[in-house]
């Protein structure tokens, strides 16, 4: 296999003058340009992507790391950065963390291995102290979806809390008390600020928080199923639900539906996240909008100033998540 070395002495030129013609630096000179690239392509020679960054000191790569790149959730937030990486004629690389500790170390480690000076990461196991690590080592690391003090100006994320306590609110001022809340058994913040978020509308309004009217599951189709089921198997009266997302919503329509109880004449149901088939589902899924295809385009844009060394925004961005109404909620009948 040719090396930058051969084509140096095929062309008769150094190996620094090899490289700036790589590099398209202008100090190459015409000649020197017309000499490399026939000595190029007579021993087809490749140059090497992390070779050129190191002559450059820059990398043509950013990456992202998500939980899990098949979760339409994530699907919309790669789909964020990777605007941003096209716009800038980057090539984008993705891992998956899984939730899991080690999972998600070992993909920020692996992109970092790969020279990518921008990095927009979704973490939710890794502590603090980890990713603030990892900050310091990558000055171009944004964190999307947590908000960490010492981080401050690297971070975007949503107000998770004031999501849920929306949602519980609309369907409070609709007449309804009896409001279950189909929960993540994750143990990541997400979980425990929508459920907060749940029980803050509940007592703003006056309604005592029965614990019975929570049911926790894996966040998806099949975990809100299965919370679903375990609550109406209680045999208590719900006139409508919370999901913690649009997944385990989804899960929950298509129990009551199987158990003869209709969305939402009998049950109103919202979500959370507004994924794309929310809008596809029947009834049309009412649910907290979640920009996360903003947030992540914010995040890349971000990651990139940084890495240039273009200093850091001030505060973190909050973002604020917005009721979307569709036909899955309907007043309390009497």
């Amino acid at each position: 296999m040719s090396t930058i070395k051969d084509v140096a002495r095929l062309a008769n030129v150094s190996v620094a003058t090899v490289s700036r013609v790589m590099n398209n630096s202008p100090k190459a000179s015409a000649t020197s340009r017309a000499l490399v690239q026939q000595a190029m392509t007579e021993l087809g020679y490749t140059p090497n992507a992390n070779a050129r960054a190191l002559v450059s000191r820059t990398c043509d790569t950013m990456g992202v790391v998500v939980n899990d790149v098949a979760d339409p959730f994530f699907g919309a937030l790669i789909k964020g950065v990777s605007g941003v990486a096209v716009e800038r004629g980057l090539h984008l690389l993705m891992g998956n963390g899984f939730h899991n500790a080690e999972q998600e170390r070992g993909a920020i480690e692996l992109l970092i291995g790969k020279r990518c000076e921008a990095l927009v990461v979704h973490s939710k196991v890794l502590s603090d102290e980890v990713l603030i690590d990892y900050a310091m080592r990558v000055p171009g690391m944004v964190l999307i979806n947590r908000d960490i003090p010492a981080l401050k100006g690297r971070c975007i994320s949503l107000n998770n809390r004031l999501g849920a306590a929306t949602a519980t609110r609309h369907l409070l001022e609709l007449g309804h008390s009896r409001i279950g809340f189909l929960g993540s058994d994750h143990a990541i913040e997400d979980a425990s600020s929508r459920l907060q978020g749940y029980r803050d509308a509940l007592s703003d309004a006056g309604v005592v928080a029965d614990a019975e009217l929570v049911e926790c599951g894996t966040p998806n189709e099949e975990g809100g199923e299965r919370a679903m089921l375990n609550l109406l198997a209680k045999g208590l009266t719900v006139t409508a639900l919370v999901a913690y997302n649009d997944a385990m919503a989804a899960g929950a329509i298509s129990v009551l539906a199987d158990n003869g109880l209709k969305v939402p004449e009998e049950v109103s149901v919202v979500g959370f996240d507004d994924i794309i088939y929310a809008r596809y589902l029947r009834p049309k899924l009412s649910t907290m909008r979640y920009p996360i295809e903003l947030m992540a385009a914010q995040a890349a844009k971000l990651a990139l100033q940084l890495a240039a060394g273009e200093g850091e925004a001030q505060q973190s961005r909050i973002y604020t998540p917005t009721l979307i109404n569709r036909h899955s909620v309907a007043p309390l009948r009497s």
